[in-house]
């Protein structure tokens, strides 16, 4: 049974369209393949932990120790280098469905024990120009939390439990504009900068939660300059 906290997220991400940009500050959410384009099939796991009741004292209902699941990949990697990313990678041939590559890939990436996890819905692929990957988020929920952790160190440099309260915090959100032209929403925490992909997921998540708060989005930052404040302040 999905929390209730969590129903409007469940219930925007099972329609028809998925998630939708009604702001104009979010392309991630409209991306698809281009007519003819070869894409390759992925998921990713975005997993939400947090006590199972609501708390009425909360806008939204979100629970003060509500968190969702995100690793930083290694900076030696080829692809996405440093980046912050849901578990989550391409389709096996094995896997028969995108919750199972999202939760194959999540044991690899983090360890964790796919029995505590419920998978909630799916939303409709989005597609990441650089890899080709057509990505299906696969929203879950951790019904029983397990231990986590770096399993390669050639993958992921970190695995965290990102508080959500930390996401809807209006200080740490703002856009980030790339040198090659994406402009996008973005989050600062927990000494990470999280944007692109991953920042245009979880955005499109709150923007539908019922907990969002209202923050800046004419707020329009240099991606590279936000890359180095933010780790300037996890050295501090």
């Amino acid at each position: 049974m999905t929390p209730q906290w969590l129903r409007q997220v469940v219930d925007a991400a099972s329609g028809e369209r998925g998630l939708i940009d009604t702001t104009g500050t979010n392309p991630v959410l409209e991306r698809t393949a281009p007519d003819g384009a070869i894409v390759r099939a992925a998921s990713v796991l975005v997993l939400f932990g947090g006590s199972e009741d609501a708390d009425p004292t909360a806008q939204g209902g979100v629970p003060a120790d509500a968190d969702v699941l995100l690793t930083q990949r290694a900076a030696t990697l080829r692809q996405h280098s440093g980046q912050v990313a849901f578990p989550g990678g391409a389709t096996d041939p094995e896997d028969d469905s995108p919750v199972a590559t999202a939760l194959r890939e999540a044991v690899e990436e983090t360890g964790l024990d796919p029995g505590g996890v419920e998978p909630l819905a799916t939303l409709p692929g989005i597609y990441v120009p650089p890899s080709r990957f057509d990505v299906v988020p696969v929203l879950a929920y951790w019904r029983n939390p397990s231990e986590v952790g770096v399993v390669d160190t050639a993958e992921a440099a970190r695995v965290v439990r990102v508080p959500i309260r930390a996401l809807l915090d209006p200080n740490n959100r703002f856009q980030v504009r790339h040198p090659a032209g994406y402009q996008g929403p973005a989050f600062a925490v927990d000494g990470m900068l999280v944007w692109g992909f991953t920042g245009g997921i979880l955005a499109g998540l709150l923007a539908v939660s019922g907990w969002e708060l209202e923050w800046d989005t004419d707020d329009i930052r240099d991606l590279e300059t936000s890359l180095a404040t933010v780790g300037e302040g996890l050295d501090q």
